[in-house]
């Protein structure tokens, strides 16, 4: 089941990075298939802890039966509340697998991929309001700009928005190949997966809010996670590994360091290395959405 939902990338990287104790609590803010929680149960005792987060439905029927394990169905970004009441402040490892699973992607009904035809939905959690059919038609060339340019670092962001507008004001653009068929006359020869896959993920971060439950998350870590536990995030594009670098390296979003009277680092976690940990070769070809994941470790101090 696991393997079909989702094949956890960078499996023993992951586990070796949160140092699991046997009695330990721990915490992976991004169940999906269970593959990465499953395998942080196996290596804990009977007194060991794990609590999971996610606002998927389709990956709730994945949880084991298992009384050490807790599922939460709700966003990360509330984790901090939800670890209260509880009671499994502090823990002793939290890891997060960010981006989208291999389940939802080649589910074509969640609109996820630009391969499938489906609705045009892109929601992670099915209780949120807006589309991605419904963003499109909400925002102006302005913030249709602003969005594809900071989302999903296309080139030439407001001549794609202005095509998007007028599309959409010809026809409704309600499903994946209707937006596909909307971009043909920006879409650049030759670059048309990179340029498509640039603009789907754009919309995708924009309907999840997903930047901003990730800066959530990366400062409750720090009031979360005990003394010499840790901090293991993989992420697939360099929008969230900015913020993960920086906020492991200075303990702030934007990379700002600060220091004590002393002239001391005040930082929250120490990074394990300042390069990012990448799949190999063979992972990649074994699974080549691996490709683009960087893994970062750090210790909270």
């Amino acid at each position: 089941m696991t393997h079909e939902y989702h094949d956890p990338v960078l499996l023993q990287a992951c586990l070796e990075g949160l140092n699991i104790r046997p009695d330990g609590v721990y915490v992976d803010v991004t169940f999906g298939g269970g593959g990465h929680s499953k395998a942080i149960l196996a290596q804990l005792g009977p007194k060991g802890r794990l609590i999971s987060f996610d606002r998927d439905r389709d990956a709730w029927k994945n949880a084991p039966d298992d009384e050490r394990f807790t599922l939460v169905k709700a966003d990360f970004r509330w984790m901090r509340n939800h670890l209260r009441f509880l009671h499994a402040v502090p823990v002793d490892g939290l890891l997060a697998d960010l981006g989208v699973s291999s389940h939802q992607f080649d589910t074509g009904a969640r609109g996820f991929s630009f391969r499938f035809d489906g609705p045009l939905d892109m929601r992670m959690d099915h209780r949120a309001k807006r589309t991605a059919s419904q963003l499109l038609r909400d925002l102006d060339e302005v913030a249709l700009t602003d969005m594809l340019r900071k989302y999903g670092e296309v080139d030439a962001a407001h001549r794609v928005a202005r095509q998007l507008v007028k599309a959409n004001a010809e026809t409704r653009i309600g499903t994946t190949f209707q937006l596909v068929e909307a971009l043909k006359p920006v879409t650049p020869r030759a670059k048309e997966s990179t340029f498509l896959a640039q603009v789907f993920q754009a919309l995708r971060i924009a309907v999840n809010d997903e930047l901003a439950s990730l800066e959530a998350l990366l400062k409750q870590s720090a009031e979360v996670i005990a003394p010499e536990g840790r901090l293991v995030v993989m992420s697939y594009h360099s929008l969230e590994d900015r913020l993960v670098k920086n906020w492991m390296r200075s303990g702030d979003l934007g990379g700002e360091e600060t220091k004590d009277v002393f002239g001391n680092r005040t930082r929250p976690f120490d990074p394990s290395s300042n390069k990012a940990i990448q799949p190999t070769d063979l992972e990649i070809a074994r699974n080549p959405r691996a490709r683009s994941a960087r893994l970062r470790i750090a210790t909270r101090t």
